[in-house]
């Protein structure tokens, strides 16, 4: 009873704050909240500057931290509110007012448990940025080396389960009074949301993705990672080698600085394709506050806080499901969906693929730089769901960051498309992985597996049949093994396991 009257008075708040941004349209997906719109219409301000979108973007970051991060996951979802908002939604920056340096010193000392005159010959108190989970003070190390130190907030991890909470308290009730709405997963799409902000405020797990991300580039021509000062960091600290450089959306910028802004796209396709496809660990958080182009071209990734990850059958799915687009193969896209189960077996495949369809035949003719590949998927996902699909956090994760990124790259030339230019690694990624050649390494590779496995199925299949054996009859006088069974047993399910 306390949460419910606490969590509604809440909402009464931000809707007051909705309202003199005139942004209460979301309100309106829901039929029973229609009473609380007539209410607060004499609030709404209707010179609110701005498109619906950029309105809606104000009153989350308004709201603070965890308003912002539901404003980054709603962009994913152009069913609900359309691609335009959509659009404004991913360029949501979570930018706030930085708290004391006096606060940061105090954290750093105790998170680090030294004085901060034994771990930096400086600290600078004016920080560099903040953000609504973290701020960055710049440094210099003990030993001489320039940093970007990042820091927790105060009390943040308080106030992100606060804001949590109740953003499930709405699921939940969604969930309960509104029927139509459950395909849309609320609850579940909270406690997702609720994962990946844990996670980001363990500023230990940032540092082991970017040496993760900076082990697997490291042959990577023209990119760059931040080393991580493991000395220096921890759960609410973390360390990176600073860097320089202008925004990689600065066209103007670039060119001045006599830098070329193809070469630097072509350098961003390349990368961005390798890690999904190539390492499938991918930068889940590409703005163009968190690409740097250094002085000698090098694009510098830096906050490594989301980070997605698929595994080798999804990036292979994923794969054929594009191609099948691009071929007008729209039974293939089906196929997919329906054999690894993300759409299930129940569901009408005819009608999907008809719907399937609806999504390709648009873009088909159509320039390459015309295309936006994250679009395509989000629309994708989007009608997959009204089929029951169950949803992929990593997939809605990918889709939002390929909008993103291909919005970088039409900043630095609108007549080229980075999927283009990543068309050769493209090809010969597909050539390594669905080919003929690929499909005979993994047959051979589940062969291998199971002879691995063989020995362990073997002395499994002698034990239960020993078991058996044990219950079913007194002990005889001499006892003998059945190996000759458990060995015709698990070599029968080892084939069945490469056969099947």
């Amino acid at each position: 009873m306390l949460r419910d009257l606490r969590h509604a008075l809440r909402l009464l708040a931000i809707a007051r704050c909705f309202a003199r941004h005139n942004a209460l349209f979301p309100f309106e997906l829901v039929p029973a909240a229609r009473p609380l719109l007539t209410v607060l219409r004499p609030f709404t301000d209707p010179r609110a500057p701005g498109r619906p979108g950029e309105r809606l973007a104000a009153a989350l970051q308004e709201l603070g931290p965890a308003f912002i991060k539901l404003g980054q996951s709603l962009a994913t979802r152009a069913d609900l509110l359309g691609d335009a908002i959509c659009r404004d939604l991913a360029l949501l920056q979570d930018k706030l007012p930085s708290f004391p340096a006096a606060e940061a010193r105090r954290i750093v000392e105790s998170e680090l448990e030294a004085p901060l005159d034994e771990l930096f010959a400086s600290f600078e108190g004016e920080p560099v940025a903040a953000a609504s989970i973290a701020q960055v003070h710049f440094a210099v190390s003990s030993e001489g080396a320039p940093l970007a130190v990042k820091i927790l907030r105060p009390g943040i991890e308080q106030a992100i389960e606060a804001d949590i909470d109740f953003f499930l308290w709405i699921a939940e009730w969604v969930e309960r009074t509104q029927p139509p709405l459950r395909r849309y997963r609320p609850v579940a799409n909270v406690l997702m949301l609720r994962t990946s902000t844990r996670r980001e405020m363990d500023l230990r797990l940032e540092a082991a993705a970017a040496a993760e991300l900076a082990e697997n580039c490291a042959e990577d021509e023209g990119f760059r990672v931040p080393a991580v000062d493991w000395r220096r960091t921890a759960q609410r600290v973390v360390s990176f080698a600073r860097v320089a450089g202008l925004r990689a959306d600065d066209r103007e910028a670039l060119i001045a600085a006599g830098l070329d802004p193809d070469r630097i796209l072509a350098t961003s396709a390349r990368v961005f394709f390798n890690q999904v496809f190539r390492d499938g660990f991918f930068h889940g958080d590409m703005h163009p506050g968190n690409m740097l182009v250094a002085e000698d071209g090098a694009v510098v990734a830096l906050d490594f806080g989301i980070m997605g990850r698929l595994d080798l059958a999804t990036r292979r799915n994923l794969a054929l499901i594009l191609l099948g687009f691009l071929t007008r193969d729209y039974v293939q896209v089906a196929d997919v969906f329906f054999r690894i189960g993300m759409v299930p077996r129940d569901q009408d495949r005819a009608t999907f693929t008809q719907a399937c369809r609806a999504i390709g035949e648009p873009i088909f003719d159509r320039p390459l730089n015309e295309i936006s590949f994250g679009r395509l998927l989000g629309q994708l996902l989007h009608v997959a769901e009204q089929f029951d699909m169950e949803a992929k956090p990593e997939l809605l994760l990918l889709q939002k960051t390929m909008v993103v990124a291909e919005g970088v790259g039409r900043a630095l030339n609108p007549n080229v498309n980075m999927w283009e230019l990543a068309q050769p690694l493209v090809e010969e990624w597909m050539r390594a992985n669905l080919g003929p050649e690929a499909q005979m390494r993994e047959a051979l590779a589940d062969v291998v597996e199971a002879a691995r496995l063989l020995p362990a199925l073997v002395r499994e299949a002698n034990s239960l049949a020993e078991s058996f054996a044990l219950r079913q009859a007194p002990p005889p006088v001499r006892s003998v093994s059945p190996w000759w069974l458990a060995a015709t047993l698990a070599l029968g399910v080892a084939l069945g396991l490469v056969l099947g």
